[in-house]
């Protein structure tokens, strides 16, 4: 599997852009299908970085990670009381 630089990633990128897929992939003799996926990658990128600009969803990810940390406590209790009731069991 060959390896490409971010340099030639960006600029077959904006190559793609300009002139399609199939006449980039064909002229820098790269897969359509990587440049196609290089494309998808920048996309989710881009819809990432935005979502994670916007405040009420730094908020909303700061409450749901904290509700995700109380939970995974009460699980790990949870736990050690089925561990300490079956152990009494087999008494």
């Amino acid at each position: 599997m060959q390896r490409y630089s971010k340099e030639f990633k960006a600029e077959a990128l904006k190559l793609s852009d300009e002139i399609g897929i199939k006449k980039a992939s064909t002229q820098l003799g790269v897969h359509y299908n990587t440049i196609a996926d290089w494309r998808k990658l920048r996309k989710r990128r881009k819809k990432e970085e935005a979502a994670a600009s916007d405040p009420e969803t730094l908020a909303k990810i700061r409450q749901l990670e904290k509700e995700n940390a109380e939970l995974r406590q009460a699980n790990e209790i949870l736990k050690d009381a089925l561990g300490f009731f079956a152990k009494d069991r087999k008494k």
